[in-house]
């Protein structure tokens, strides 16, 4: 048998550098793409595919503006040359049904699965890890988290468990053809979560429901960019209206066991010191 090697993009986001450390826990030898990597590697620069797919029997794709028009063309591209150049198996990280944009997603999703790879789709939903390594860290350390979700419920999840699930579909048999669903194990409003936060640090964390035109003028206040106030107001509006608010079985179903719950994830946190003020 040929020695396997997976080409990771995104390898330095929050699920990327996770599926790089478990294949290489497993011995398997990773290209780890990025501008920055040898080769260099960029969505936008076509001749950088070549360079990194040389030799790559399976992908990690994690791909920019998912929900953008042009997406569903770049996947399908990459995707085609990267199954002419010999890789067999291809894992894309999608994001969940609905929301605002998703018939592009589901034209991006379309496309791998047209392009000649066995294929995988993740479908997972809001990351535990945004409030400890994004967009949600410096919050929390403020003691007060603002956000225009209201009372509206998600099944938030491990980026642990999603990489385990994706490097199980780029190593084993079994789960070709599987669009997977990834949730945590019970619903939570943002104030579930930021409470239990609180409680694992024994500090005083709030979160502060804002509405849409609240949050949308503060977040322009602070300098950020109007087309990701919209996109973000549109996230946290389909998660307020309850469009997240279901469980699915898909970590159980690859992994055989049940997702990791967000108090588990919360301690582990604290106890690294992630929130210390």
């Amino acid at each position: 048998m040929s020695e396997e090697m997976i080409l990771v993009t995104g390898a330095t986001g929050k699920t990327g550098r996770r599926v790089v450390r478990r294949l290489r826990e497993r011995g398997v030898a990773v290209r780890a793409a990025s501008r920055s990597g040898t080769p260099s590697f960029g969505w936008t620069d076509r001749d950088t595919w070549a360079p990194a797919l040389e030799g790559a029997t399976g992908l990690y794709l994690v791909a920019p503006d998912l929900g953008s028009p042009e997406a569903a063309q770049t996947v399908a591209a990459f995707a085609r040359q990267a199954a002419a150049a010999g890789a067999r198996r291809a894992v894309l990280l999608s994001v969940p049904d609905g929301g605002r944009g998703h018939e592009h997603v589901l034209a991006a999703e379309r496309a791998l699965e047209h392009a000649g790879l066995d294929w995988t789709v993740l479908r997972p939903r809001w990351f535990f890890q945004n409030f400890s390594e994004d967009f949600l860290l410096d919050p929390v350390l403020g003691g007060e988290v603002r956000l225009p979700a209201g009372d509206g419920k998600e099944a938030f999840i491990d980026a642990e468990d999603i990489a385990e699930v994706a490097v199980a579909a780029l190593t084993e048999d079994g789960h070709a053809g599987w669009h997977y669903e990834l949730s945590g194990p019970r619903l939570m409003t943002f104030g579930d979560a930021v409470a239990e936060i609180a409680r694992a640090t024994g500090r005083d964390i709030r979160y502060v429901p804002l509405t849409s035109e609240e949050y949308a003028r503060e977040q322009r206040a602070q300098g950020v960019p109007e087309e990701w106030v919209q996109l973000s107001v549109g996230l946290y509006e389909y998660v307020r209206s309850g469009g997240l608010a279901s469980l699915s079985d898909g970590v159980q179903r690859s992994l055989g066991r049940p997702p990791r719950d967000f108090s588990d994830y919360a301690e582990a946190a604290a106890r690294q010191g992630v929130w210390n003020v």
